[in-house]
C-alpha cells in the first residue's frame, strides 16, 4: 500500500498540471527540469491509429512531461508484444489477440489504453480471387501470428462461408509487405488498415471482405505495458498517458496539424488518401484512450481457451486515476469536447 507521503505527492503531481493545463490554453505543460527520460514505445506497423503518439510528439506533450519518446516499428503486433515482455521496450501499440498470446504463454502483459475500439480492416485479395471458391485452399498474409491481422481473418472467412482450416495463414510483416504480396498473386489475400487500404484501392486491388463498416467493437490497438510496471513505474505511465491523451485532443480538433503530422510520418502524398486516412482516425479514436470493455469480451471470444476475465488482460487504474483528477475534464475543456468529436 502506497504510504501517506507517496499518496500526497501524487495528488500534488497531477493537481500542478491541471493548474498549468488552464495556465496556459493549447500549451504542453511542463512536469520535469531534468533530462528526459527515454521512452521506448514499440508500434506494429505505421497506421493512423499511432497519430495520438505522433501528435504528442510532435506538439512537445511528452517533452513537457519530461519524457523522450522513441517510437519504434516492430513490424507486427505480436512480435512487438513479445519484445515488450522481454524489456526491451516500454509500451507497444499493440491489439489485445497479441496480449492475450503473450499472457497464455507465461507472460504478463496489460492493456491500460486504447487507441481504437473498432475492427479497421478490409481484406483484399490477388488477381482472379473475387470469391469464396477461389480463396479455399490458398495462403491468407498476416503481419505475424496471434496479432488483429490474424485473429480478424476468422471473421473475414465467416463472411465468406470459409472456416481457418479451409486455408493457410503465414506471417508476411507490415502491411505495404502485404500489400505487394497479394497484387504478385504470392497471397490471395490479406486484411489491410489505413493508410495502406486505401493505396490498395486506388491501386484497383479487389476488396473481398470489408470489415469497416460493420463497426465491430473490438480492442483494436491497445497501449499495452508489463503489469509489474503499472506500480514500479506508475508515475512515468501516468505521465506518458496524459501526454498521449492530449495529443488525441490535438489531432482531434486541429485538422490542418493532424493531416501534416500524418503526411510525414506515414509518408502520405495523395490527399485523398490523406483525407480518408484521418477521417478514418477520427472515426475510431476514443476521446480518452479508454478500451472498450465489448470489444475485449469479443476478442476474448476468439480464444476459448482462456480466461473470460477482461481484468486479467485490461488494467483501467492509471486512466481512472487521472479521469478522477480531473484530468479528463481539463482537457476536455481546454480542447472543446464538442469540437474533438
Amino acid at each position: 500500500m502506497p504510504s501517506t507521503r507517496s499518496f500526497i505527492a501524487k495528488r500534488s503531481f497531477i493537481g500542478l498540471s491541471l493548474a498549468a493545463l488552464f495556465a496556459n490554453p493549447r500549451k504542453p505543460m511542463a512536469q520535469q527540469s531534468s533530462a528526459p527520460l527515454l521512452i521506448k514505445a514499440g508500434i506494429s506497423d505505421p497506421v493512423n491509429t499511432v497519430l495520438a503518439w505522433y501528435m504528442a510528439r510532435d506538439a512537445g506533450c511528452y517533452a513537457a512531461q519530461g519524457l523522450n519518446v522513441d517510437i519504434i516499428n516492430m513490424n507486427g503486433g505480436s512480435r512487438g508484444a513479445e519484445e515488450l515482455q522481454a524489456g526491451r521496450i516500454d509500451i507497444m501499440h499493440v491489439g489485445l489477440s497479441s496480449v492475450i498470446r503473450v499472457n497464455h504463454a507465461g507472460g504478463e502483459l496489460r492493456v491500460i489504453g486504447s487507441l481504437s475500439n473498432v475492427i479497421r480492416f478490409t481484406m483484399f485479395s490477388a488477381p482472379g480471387v473475387t470469391g469464396a471458391a477461389a480463396l479455399k485452399g490458398g495462403i491468407v498474409g498476416v503481419s505475424t501470428f496471434g496479432s488483429e491481422s490474424d485473429s480478424t481473418v476468422t471473421l473475414a472467412l465467416q463472411k465468406l462461408g470459409l472456416k481457418r482450416d479451409d486455408v493457410t495463414v503465414k506471417e508476411f510483416g507490415g502491411g505495404a509487405r502485404r500489400l505487394q504480396a497479394v497484387k504478385a498473386g504470392e497471397i490471395k489475400a490479406t486484411a489491410l488498415n489505413e493508410p495502406t487500404a486505401s493505396l490498395a484501392r486506388a491501386e484497383g486491388v479487389n476488396v473481398l471482405v470489408d470489415l469497416v463498416p460493420d463497426q465491430i467493437p473490438w480492442l483494436f490497438s491497445g497501449m499495452v505495458v508489463r503489469r509489474a510496471d503499472i506500480a514500479a513505474r506508475h508515475d512515468v505511465l501516468l505521465r506518458f498517458l496524459k501526454a498521449s491523451i492530449e495529443g488525441n485532443y490535438l489531432a482531434l480538433t486541429d485538422e490542418k496539424r493532424a493531416r501534416e503530422v500524418l503526411a510525414k510520418e506515414l509518408k502520405i502524398k495523395d490527399s485523398k488518401i490523406l483525407d480518408i486516412t484521418y477521417d478514418d482516425f477520427k472515426k475510431q479514436s476514443p476521446q480518452n484512450l479508454v478500451p472498450s470493455r465489448e470489444g475485449a469480451q469479443n476478442i476474448l471470444k476468439q480464444f476459448p481457451n482462456v480466461s473470460r476475465n477482461v481484468g486479467d488482460f485490461v488494467d483501467l487504474s492509471l486512466l481512472d486515476a487521472l479521469k478522477n483528477e480531473g484530468v479528463f475534464a481539463a482537457l476536455e475543456q481546454k480542447y472543446g469536447a464538442s469540437k474533438a468529436r
